[in-house]
């Protein structure tokens, strides 16, 4: 997979995956990565699916609809990608917190329902449901933030307090966060993940 890594100034610290919205690069979400910890190592990667030219991390069917088969193949690809990059770059593989925006927070929010040992942590900004009817791992000690808009025309205010319910089923520690706008992320939310983050990583 196209991406960027970029090595942290402690070891010690998370290797943050960051996971961009539909249309945008492994370039996008760098600065946010910034403003979560600029001290942790960062892999920031490219969806591998073209939508009308722009990038994203599974298709989907229309907006909202996801092309279920193909989710599950490219949670699949994605999490043996962070097997591989792991090894290459020699970061702690049980140490990775993804931070993705709309379709990069759903990718993050599949590895979740998917694999149990994928992630240690999210933060996800605007995220819909990945799947529905399925067991999910158990995520005890897993933490995840969620930031979403209660005028959010794409992802609904119920999308995501069922997404809250669903991770929280399985033993994860869920925040959520409103901000009372729409899809956009706005640095409000991001402030309210960086501090989020810095008492999870602390905790």
């Amino acid at each position: 997979m196209k991406h960027i890594f970029n090595k942290g100034k402690d070891p010690q610290k998370p290797t943050l995956l960051m996971l961009h919205g539909t249309g945008g690069t492994e370039l996008d979400l760098l600065p946010l990565a910034g403003m979560i910890d600029d001290g942790a190592s960062v892999l920031s990667v490219r969806g591998n699916i073209l939508e009308n030219g722009m990038p994203r991390f599974f298709k989907r069917l229309a907006e909202g609809i996801f092309d279920e088969e193909d989710l599950i193949f490219r949670t699949k690809e994605l999490n043996e990608f962070l097997d591989e990059a792991a090894e290459k770059y020699e970061f702690d593989r049980a140490n990775v917190i993804a931070i993705g925006y709309s379709n990069g927070a759903n990718i993050a929010a599949s590895l979740l329902f998917h694999y149990q040992d994928a992630l240690k942590a999210a933060i996800l900004h605007h995220p819909m449901v990945p799947r529905r009817g399925i067991t999910l791992p158990d995520l005890t000690g897993k933490g995840v933030f969620i930031a979403a808009g209660t005028n959010d025309p794409i992802c609904s205010p119920e999308e995501s307090t069922e997404l809250q319910s669903l991770l929280a089923a399985a033993n994860a520690n869920v925040e959520m966060h409103w901000e009372n706008r729409g899809h956009q992320l706005t640095a409000q939310e991001v402030e309210a993940a960086a501090k989020w983050y810095a008492t999870f990583i602390n905790s």
